[in-house]
């Protein structure tokens, strides 16, 4: 008996929803349907991305708390060792910093070493050293030109720029062949800062 009566009550559910879906028109079914495709999609991609976003603030919170925290303890390392760096001092720390002109050989070396883990192509170079008098570095003007794909070359110069600090990237050209070529031509200018 209950089931019938259950069985009564859902066919008229049913007749009332059909009714009530009928009564709509074309424009209520859009409506609704675009109800429960915002419902879908609110469900599917935006509750997702709600969690990662409160990870990524939690995150973000921690990574700006660190140099709080580090210049926390710089400052009280400082007050325990605390030294003033006057200027000639500065200057000549910074100096320090360059390598020696006699090292230059080294270092294209090491370009060249890149390259190969990087798997360009170095074409011949051209080199000139300039010695201006009135300052104390002395710039080794370097003209790459390298042949590779564009990933390749990307990581070429960043792995450069890592392993000679001293090196300025002081222009760029780039050409391709045609548009269906992946290998790119760069003619890279560096400059390289010495110290004397």
């Amino acid at each position: 008996m209950k089931t019938e009566v259950l069985q009564i009550q859902i066919s008229q559910w049913q007749q009332q929803l059909r009714w009530q879906i009928a009564r709509l028109g074309a424009v209520g079914k859009i409506g609704v349907g675009l109800f429960v495709v915002a419902g879908i999609f609110f469900l599917a991609a935006v509750l997702p991305q709600k969690t990662e976003l409160e990870a990524l603030k939690e995150r973000a919170n921690t990574l700006q708390l660190k140099p709080q925290q580090a210049a926390r303890a710089a400052g009280e390392a400082e007050t325990v060792t605390s030294r003033k760096i006057g200027g000639d001092q500065a200057l000549q720390i910074f100096y320090e910093f360059f390598p020696r002109i006699d090292s230059s050989p080294f270092w294209i070396r090491e370009l060249v070493r890149v390259a190969k883990k990087q798997g360009v192509e170095v074409n011949s170079s051209d080199f000139r050293l300039s010695i201006d008098k009135s300052e104390r570095l002395a710039r080794y003007e370097m003209i790459l030109p390298i042949r590779g794909r564009y990933p390749q070359i990307r990581a070429f110069i960043a792995d450069a720029l890592e392993a000679v600090p001293a090196m300025a990237i002081t222009g760029m050209a780039m050409k391709r062949e045609n548009v269906q070529s992946t290998q790119l031509e760069v003619r890279l200018e560096i400059s390289l800062y010495l110290d004397e």
